[in-house]
């Protein structure tokens, strides 16, 4: 029997709790006042000179764009769900009352906003800094790793691939066609099988699996190319862990110099196999080394595999919210079960 009680929705908001929403325990812990305010500081919101509706609040529109990378929803799915999901309503503060809601739009220009400031990275520095404040340090070494992050596969005529190479548009495409052609993203072969999209080099230190560093390139960019790129100088431990697709002598040599201690796995060959020693050696450090793997299988859990997005600009925002957001979920799990900081 269907009772009616004027205090529903309280009682619905209650039972959410006890049932454990992971939207309310992602508030206990995080500082969205700060994270808001590095994203104006980075991208200074519009002025109003023109009139019309003010924007949302910064706050609000940062709770969106993390509830979108958490559930791996895209813009119109993110509108959808604000309009008929009570968890996500109240995390980003939309009262039962409330008429307008970040609609599709909304979402969008708010992303562009960040791109056009150069500010696509202000959301993962902004995560990054609030460790430090509950004295999550970088600590036990870094391990250095990168994967592939596809785009849909692009259909292009015969003769096509070297007028998108030159990042050119093929001139037989129609204006609808053009608009969901991607000509920044590159193809890439890994272990035999062609992929097209991007590559995300991310360094993550070995204690607390937090990710420190990211770059984001296309794909056919060699992972070697973001090594130096990606270490982290404020670990604590000097040790560097990758497996065997950044073997490089020379640069190896000069990280030493640096005081850096390499641990990467060595790779034979049919005509030069790897030695006993180089076995041990490879044995010795695949379990530290492996750790980085729960990494990347986090944001693959989060959709961090795939992009909906087209270009590299937005591949970088999308990609840079999409780390910052693993962080603050293992940010919360930590918290959560009591690990403390050291």
């Amino acid at each position: 029997m269907i009772t009616h009680s004027l205090f529903a929705e309280q009682e619905r908001e209650a039972k959410l709790n006890e049932l454990g929403d992971t939207l309310r325990v992602l508030e206990q812990h995080v500082d969205f006042t700060a994270l808001a305010a590095a994203v104006d500081a980075a991208a200074p919101r519009p002025g109003r000179e023109r009139g019309g509706r003010p924007p949302f609040p910064t706050e609000q529109m940062v709770r969106v764009l993390l509830i979108q990378q958490l559930f791996d929803l895209s813009d119109e799915q993110m509108e959808f769900q604000l309009l008929d999901r009570l968890s996500f309503q109240r995390f980003v503060g939309l009262l039962r009352h409330s008429s307008p809601i970040p609609d599709r739009t909304t979402i969008w220009t708010f992303k562009e906003r960040l791109i056009q400031a150069g500010a696509s990275e202000s959301i993962f520095d902004a995560v990054n800094r609030q460790w430090s404040k509950y004295g999550y340090m970088a600590r036990g070494g870094q391990m250095i790793d990168a994967s592939i992050v596809q785009t849909p596969k692009e259909s292009i005529s015969k003769g096509g691939e070297a007028i998108v190479s030159e990042n050119a548009m093929p001139a037989d495409l129609q204006p609808a066609k053009r608009r969901q052609k991607d000509i920044e993203a590159r193809s890439a072969k890994k272990q035999g099988k062609s992929y097209s999209g991007y590559k995300l080099s991310a360094n993550a230190d070995k204690h607390h699996k937090f990710i420190r560093k990211i770059k984001v390139s296309t794909a056919s960019e060699h992972d070697t190319q973001h090594f130096e790129a990606v270490i982290d100088p404020g670990n604590t431990s000097r040790e560097i862990y990758a497996d065997k697709g950044y073997v490089a002598g020379e640069r190896e040599a000069r990280l030493k110099g640096r005081g850096w201690r390499m641990y990467i796995q060595r790779k034979g060959s049919k005509d030069k196999p790897l030695s006993e020693a180089q076995e041990r050696h490879n044995k010795r450090i695949a379990k530290p080394r492996a750790r980085v793997e729960h990494v990347f299988a986090g944001l693959a859990q989060l959709g961090g595999k795939v992009l909906r997005t087209i270009g590299l600009a937005h591949a970088t925002l999308h990609l840079n919210w999409k780390t910052a957001t693993d962080n603050l979920q293992r940010f919360t799990y930590l918290k959560e079960a009591g690990i403390v900081a050291f």
